[in-house]
């Protein structure tokens, strides 16, 4: 039986039935298609979504509503910015799989970007069929793969080991201007609210770090972290060369070090980074593709995408 759905914007009261189908869904589709018993553990930890981004993005989850029972049926969340909109984590409660849930979730947020005239930019995995096709359905077009990484830290962490004429410091807020001129070089976007929240920090999980030139200051890298029992993950970031973004992410690595193993994204197409990461001992564990609903200009450098928050 087909159930009659309401797509609305999220409410603060929603906040725990969200987190609550966020770990369920993703539970159940990881152990469905991969075997894991559980890669959301707790409630509390899937509930990194709802903190984060009400601070950050207020008013911008859509949630599907069960007409009779009131029960969500399922979630997305999105992040309008000046160049584009990110379309974020999309959830279906189980019980709801099959009955066409996200279409009208996604519906809803492909309106928003073309009421603001921008490109809907996302981050899927590659190895998903069923938002493939949904996605490719509205759409949207395959443009970047990426591999998931992830390494164990040791105690003693890595060598940074930035290239001849740089160094890799922590970031502050006077380097929000030139991390968003880099990045909108390299990747044609731009999301300086974004990097202020990381760099100010305020939840106390949050890392930023900068490669800059040794001889003038201009900032040449950007990665940053997230180490929440919700998302251990290192990125966004972006960088000119394979070799600048090694250092960045072994940086951002070392903030890891002798605890859970954090995942990383790298474009299959950066060889050079791909060896480095390799010879730390990191393994692959997904793939991604990076696709895009409207214009985007060409990758001129090294994108690491991250799912906290949500990149394309």
């Amino acid at each position: 039986m087909t159930s009659k759905i309401i797509v609305r914007l999220k409410k603060e009261s929603d906040n725990e039935a969200v987190a609550i189908l966020i770990r369920d869904s993703l539970n159940v589709w990881y152990r469905e298609h991969f075997g894991i018993k559980e890669v959301v553990p707790s409630v509390a930890a899937s509930s990194v979504f709802t903190r984060v981004y009400d601070e950050l993005d207020p008013n911008c989850c859509v949630v599907a509503e069960d007409a009779e029972t009131g029960r969500l049926a399922g979630s997305c969340f999105f992040h309008p910015r000046p160049t584009h909109v990110s379309l974020g984590i999309m959830n279906v409660a189980p019980e709801y799989f099959g009955q066409k849930v996200s279409s009208k979730l996604l519906a809803y947020i492909v309106d928003v970007a073309e009421r603001r005239n921008q490109t809907l930019r996302l981050v899927s995995s590659a190895m998903n069929l069923d938002s493939f096709s949904l996605y490719n359905r509205f759409g949207f077009v395959p443009r970047v793969m990426f591999q998931d990484m992830t390494v164990a830290v040791p105690e003693e962490g890595f060598p940074v080991d930035a290239p001849e004429g740089t160094l890799v410091r922590e970031a502050t807020l006077s380097d929000v201007d030139g991390i968003v001129a880099l990045e909108s070089s390299v990747y044609g976007i731009e999301r300086a609210k974004d990097y202020r929240y990381f760099i100010e920090n305020r939840a106390g999980i949050w890392g930023v770090s900068v490669l800059v030139s040794s001889a003038n200051g201009e900032i040449l890298g950007v990665m940053c972290s997230v180490n929440d029992p919700g998302s251990a993950m290192v990125g966004p970031g972006a960088t000119r060369t394979d070799e600048q973004a090694a250092a960045l992410i072994r940086y951002e690595l070392n903030r890891y070090r002798g605890a859970w193993s954090p995942v990383f994204l790298i474009p299959t197409d950066a060889v050079e980074l791909r060896k480095a990461m390799y010879s730390l001992g990191a393994v692959n564990t997904e793939t991604h593709v990076a696709q895009s609903r409207g214009p985007v200009g060409p990758k001129q450098g090294v994108v690491i995408p991250s799912f906290m928050p949500e990149t394309a």
